[in-house]
């Protein structure tokens, strides 16, 4: 997510820099990006400083954002807590965005990609930020206007969000699976799960991150890369994990937005529990296993095409042997479950990692709709587009 660095941030500090004793949940953020589609047409449409003009109107300046392309807009939430402030927060930046896009005739679509597409690559925004990055990358830029979910968590201790990194990269490529919401593009089926990811991996600075050895061995991977031109600052770290560049979080950035403000909530919340128990085997001196890079990024490959059906690599082991998706949602609750249940978030987690297992992933909801309507995508614009208040 190439944001300006003038934008006002989301605030998640905090959480699990607490000593043991305390009990107050650690803090959670989301940020979410939506394409933005002509009410009458459903393709995508280039109206986003407007947009976001008037969501700041209905929102407060700090909650809603431009983004790269014009034909997104970016949601930033209130620091959050609970599950119930987190879910009203998603739902009430959600409709505000879409009574701001109602404004101006578009819908506010939360898919991957922009179902009916663009004709040619989609006007960036005018940023002096976004004019570097064409002139630097070139043709990777084009096509750019992919949207996803960024869910931040509170860890005060810079080390401790470096080292626990390495026992999150593992589970990258299910979590990306269980979020997967961008089959279509340009008004085609891709083929893909989540198409998304794919366009986005063509940042040289995306994918994976690295093994890491400490928050100094982070930081010279981050001057390298700097140095090397593959990036132009650190904000342009587009890993899947990683510790935030500007507040003190640790930043899950792999899936993609998700299409409903209940699924959202609870993916989130998911994150965090899956940090607190990344955070937790820090502490207690566990070493992650040392994963290729190579390896993650093929079980993330492999994630963006099929979802979360059939089998993925484990790649939370050293072996990353193929195992079914089935399993590796068992192996995953084990380490959250403690944490989900310490907040009473276990249930609407529990139950949306079944649906999306048993049922398919955003992608498989987009195709069952265009399968009931004779392939019209329009109406799987219309399926998703969320309803002003």
């Amino acid at each position: 997510m190439p944001e300006p660095r003038d934008a006002v941030p989301l605030a998640a500090v905090g959480g699990l820099g607490l000593p043991p004793e305390a009990t107050a949940p650690p803090t959670v953020g989301v940020e979410e990006e939506f394409v933005l589609a002509d009410r009458n047409t459903r393709s995508a449409v280039y109206r986003s400083p407007s947009v976001v003009c008037a969501a700041r109107a209905h929102l407060g300046a700090p909650h809603a954002t431009p983004e790269l392309s014009r034909s997104q807009v970016e949601t930033v939430s209130a620091v959050c807590r609970t599950a119930a402030e987190l879910e009203a927060e998603i739902g009430r930046l959600r409709k505000g965005t879409a009574a701001a896009a109602a404004e101006y005739d578009c819908l506010l679509v939360p898919s991957g990609t922009a179902i009916l597409g663009r004709s040619g690559p989609p006007p960036l925004l005018d940023h002096a930020r976004y004019r570097a990055l064409e002139r630097r990358f070139g043709p990777v830029v084009d096509d750019q206007g992919v949207n996803s979910c960024h869910v931040h968590v509170g860890v005060a201790d810079r080390e401790e969000a470096v080292l626990a990194v390495n026992h999150l990269r593992g589970w990258m490529p299910l979590l990306l699976a269980l979020t997967a919401n961008s089959p279509y593009s340009g008004g085609a089926d891709t083929g893909y799960a989540s198409w998304r990811s794919m366009v986005w991996s063509r940042w040289p600075s995306a994918g994976p991150p690295p093994y890491l050895y400490g928050a100094a061995h982070y930081d010279g991977v981050v001057d390298q890369l700097v140095a090397t031109g593959a990036a132009m600052d650190p904000a342009m770290m587009y890993w899947h994990v990683r510790p935030s560049a500007h507040l003190p979080t640790i930043e899950v950035r792999v899936a993609d937005v998700l299409p409903d403000s209940a699924s959202a909530a609870a993916y989130a919340l998911l994150v965090r529990a899956l940090v607190g128990h990344a955070v937790e085997v820090v502490r207690a001196g566990e070493r992650a296993p040392e994963v290729s890079d190579l390896l993650l990024r093929a079980a993330c490959w492999r994630a963006a095409r099929h979802g979360p059906t059939g089998t993925l690599p484990a790649a939370h082991t050293r072996e990353c042997a193929p195992t079914a998706v089935g399993r590796l949602i068992e192996e995953l609750w084990k380490r959250v479950e403690p944490h989900l249940s310490r907040y009473g978030d276990d249930q609407c987690v529990g139950d949306w990692l079944s649906d999306a297992h048993l049922k398919g992933a955003g992608h498989a909801r987009q195709r069952r709709v265009a399968e009931r309507n004779a392939g019209r995508l329009q109406a799987v614009v219309d399926d998703l587009a969320i309803e002003p208040p």
